[in-house]
């Protein structure tokens, strides 16, 4: 497990559910507005890579999340009518507010992606401009493009000028700590139609290192007559309440807290305590959410995607490492689930029959 999940686990283990504001009045179950979009309340599923699929969505969106955005899309795959580019774009016909989130540097490319995903029912379009990844980033998209606000913002004007719904931008703070601009860059994003910012203050050269400075989220809200999101290290209610009275955001995007976790949607979104069961109520959701998966992935893509999922769920559930370790070497879909039932019935590893 990758340091910042363990991060993520940390707070989640650790945190009491127990919340005392002044009047008791919870800011997060709210509805708002992206342009003439109204979200129920104040609580967005990040546009996980390689995770944010239509069964996570659904799953977020079930558990209380307002608004799920999808994992993000090639805009130039799309162009060239890639099977599985193109695939990604579905939204299922259960999925309730989902934006699909596109990146690339060339904006014809991007618009008529945009106009693609407005096509299969898209909520909205969000820009990434914020991934770190370097192979990304050297075809100019991601957080490439905060170096160049004039492009950026020519991208965001080719999408906005192409689709009816909402456009929205994902940004970093900057490439590094030294050259962030990003209430620059974000006005420059405003001025081109962007409808809402969301904002990871972190530069891209720092990755997930360190916290996020959410002194540089409250820049923005001050900046900006478009709603703010805020987003990075949301990973219990009370942060997500912190972060949103220190800045005046208008809502909170919820990342790696929601992994393995998705009763944290419900819980930042209502204020209550996380509703999340006890072991056999946990097996049961990953059981529900893998044949979801499988459905859509088939079953040896499904089975291999899933495999990260375990550890994020199972991590504090008194399951040894053990028994985390062997499903991850399990390729039979039906022996899967037929090992996390004997898990939620506490039998032992040795008298399942799935890996004799």
């Amino acid at each position: 497990m990758k340091k910042r999940m363990r991060g993520a686990v940390a707070d989640r283990i650790s945190d009491d559910g127990q919340l005392e504001l002044p009047g008791g009045d919870w800011p997060l179950d709210r509805p708002f507005r992206i342009g003439d979009l109204e979200v129920p309340n104040r609580v967005i599923q990040a546009p996980l890579a390689g995770i944010a699929n239509a069964p996570f969505r659904l799953q977020a969106q079930r558990h209380g999340a307002g608004l799920s955005v999808s994992e993000m899309v090639a805009s130039m795959g799309v162009h060239h009518g890639n099977a599985r580019t193109v695939e990604m774009l579905r939204l299922d016909p259960a999925e309730q507010l989902t934006g699909i989130q596109l990146f690339g540097a060339v904006p014809e490319a991007m618009a008529e992606a945009a106009r693609a995903a407005e096509a299969h029912g898209a909520a909205l379009i969000d820009i990434n401009m914020g991934c770190p990844v370097s192979k990304i980033c050297k075809t100019g998209a991601g957080a490439a493009l905060l170096a160049d606000p004039v492009h950026a913002a020519a991208i965001v004007a080719a999408c906005v000028d192409a689709v009816s719904i909402p456009v929205t931008v994902k940004i970093r703070r900057g490439l590094t700590p030294t050259e962030a601009r990003p209430v620059e860059v974000a006005k420059h994003l405003a001025g081109a139609g962007a409808q809402a910012i969301t904002i990871h203050p972190r530069a891209a050269a720092d990755e997930y290192r360190g916290t996020a400075d959410h002194r540089i989220t409250a820049e923005l809200v001050a900046a900006l007559d478009i709603p703010v999101i805020a987003s990075g290290d949301i990973t219990t209610p009370r942060m997500a309440y912190e972060v949103l009275a220190a800045t005046g955001a208008a809502a909170v995007m919820v990342g790696r807290g929601g992994l393995g976790d998705p009763w944290l949607f419900g819980a930042i979104a209502s204020g209550a305590p996380s509703a999340r069961p006890g072991l056999p109520g946990v097996i049961a959701e990953i059981q529900d959410f893998a044949v979801q998966v499988v459905a859509l992935m088939g079953e040896r893509r499904g089975v291999h995607y899933l495999r990260k999922f375990y550890p994020w769920y199972l991590v504090g559930e008194h399951v040894p490492q053990s028994e985390v370790s062997n499903l991850l070497l399990i390729e039979d879909f039906d022996q899967v689930l037929e090992r996390l039932s004997a898990l939620a019935e506490h039998v032992p590893l040795a008298t399942s029959s799935s890996l004799n």
